[in-house]
């Protein structure tokens, strides 16, 4: 890929150094880089739980000695039956405690190759981010929105590679969603537009059929386009055949979306890897939509032109006054505002005016813009989401049914009574 050196996955085989691994991550620690929530709760558990089991295990122990007169031979059986679960539940524990120190020495591992790899391709390795501040349909959702072993390159323009995971509450029950994406900055903020793929099973949304548009080719059998009403010129201009061949060829297994001046890539599976085939699949799809980018950064809207006064006529000629050229004489040479091969003449209206050779009134002309400035006028930023009505029609049907039921059982003694 352009601007990034080139591609060395040897960092992601090559043997570890375990020392510096756990230097590389101490350090990191230090630095308060790495999220240590879930290695907090892990240690808060294991202590709950052996001052549990050992406070079980002292009091059986008490009440076996006290009674172990009243009990004779019978103390022995009580006291296996006894110890034998409580034994369970500490091998449980100490096995727990060596997995978790095995899963630390991975993860070391892990955060080093990854480091070494970002190294030798030019880009940053960054281990953890809190609720990544980026506008994506994903980065919104759930609770505990974290963004993991992310890699940043920033020439040509900024990438940025990662996994990203969050949490959704239904009730009791607790579900974390795993994510990996692919952002590209652009230079210019564009209308949102999803693409939602065929090939995966990942969802972006609801959005309104309003909003689909329907591309030539065989597009649509690959992607879904929805962008907002009244935005469907500016998706053509955008999605060229050119564009939409490059997308089918090396992106259609991914959710796209355009939102501000990003460019989001979503799977349903991990992004950054310790598999060299998927970084090198990765630069190439980089390298392959990087090079039309430049395209759809010389996109206006024109929305966001200026209404004219209807007092104030569009032209060229902002700020001459009529009778100006007259004024100064027919000799007089162009000013430095005038245009290339104009006298100040050649851009003021005729002289007559008032009684008496008094100059006419100016006349306002206002600059004519050429183009609209970079932006997205407010009803291209966001797309409308749709009513998800299957899910509630679902949820009517299973309402009324059990108000039939409910009815019918009220019902029934009324319908018996003698």
């Amino acid at each position: 890929m352009p601007g990034i050196r080139p591609f060395d996955a040897r960092a992601l085989v090559e043997p570890v150094d375990t020392a510096a691994a756990k230097a590389f991550t101490t350090r990191l620690r230090r630095e308060g880089r790495i999220n240590e929530g879930g290695k907090v709760a892990a240690i808060v558990v294991y202590i709950v739980m052996l001052v549990f089991i050992g406070g079980f295990a002292l009091v059986g122990l008490f009440f076996l000695i006290v009674f172990a007169s009243v009990l004779k031979e019978g103390a022995i059986f009580i006291g296996i039956l006894f110890g034998l679960p409580v034994l369970l539940c500490v091998g449980v524990i100490v096995g727990a405690f060596f997995f978790g120190l095995r899963g630390e020495r991975i993860a070391q591992e892990r955060r080093w190759r990854l480091a070494r790899f970002a190294q030798a391709v030019s880009m940053e390795y960054v281990p953890s981010i809190s609720e990544p501040p980026l506008p994506g349909s994903i980065f919104s959702r759930g609770s505990g929105r974290t963004a993991v072993d992310v890699l940043r390159g920033r020439e040509p323009r900024f990438v940025e590679v990662g996994n990203y995971r969050y949490t959704v509450s239904n009730g009791k029950n607790q579900t974390t969603v795993r994510w990996g994406y692919i952002a590209i900055k652009l230079n210019v903020p564009l209308p949102h537009i999803v693409l939602d793929a065929s090939g995966n099973n990942i969802s972006l949304g609801t959005f309104g059929r309003d909003q689909h548009l329907s591309l030539e080719g065989d597009f649509d059998r690959y992607f879904r386009l929805y962008c907002p009403q009244g935005y469907e010129r500016d998706a053509l201009y955008l999605f060229t055949p050119d564009v939409m061949a490059r997308f089918i060829d090396n992106a259609a297994v991914f959710d796209v979306e355009i939102v501000d001046d990003w460019l989001f890539l979503y799977s349903s599976d991990d992004m950054s890897t310790l598999d060299p085939g998927r970084w090198a699949w990765t630069f190439s799809l980089l390298s392959a939509l990087l090079d039309k980018l430049a395209q759809w950064e010389r996109w206006r809207d024109d929305r966001l032109l200026p209404a004219a006064d209807p007092g104030v006529p569009w032209g060229p000629g902002a700020g001459v006054m009529p009778g100006a050229g007259a004024a100064a004489g027919p000799g007089a040479a162009a000013g430095p505002g005038a245009a290339a091969g104009l006298g100040a003449a050649g851009l003021a209206a005729p002289s007559g005016g008032m009684p008496g050779g008094a100059a006419s009134a100016p006349v306002p002309v206002a600059p004519l813009p050429l183009s609209a400035p970079p932006g997205v006028a407010p009803p291209g930023r966001r797309l409308r989401r749709g009513v998800p009505w299957l899910a509630l029609g679902i949820i009517g049907g299973v309402l009324a049914l059990g108000f039939v039921l409910i009815g019918a059982f009220l019902l029934l003694p009324v319908l018996f009574l003698p």
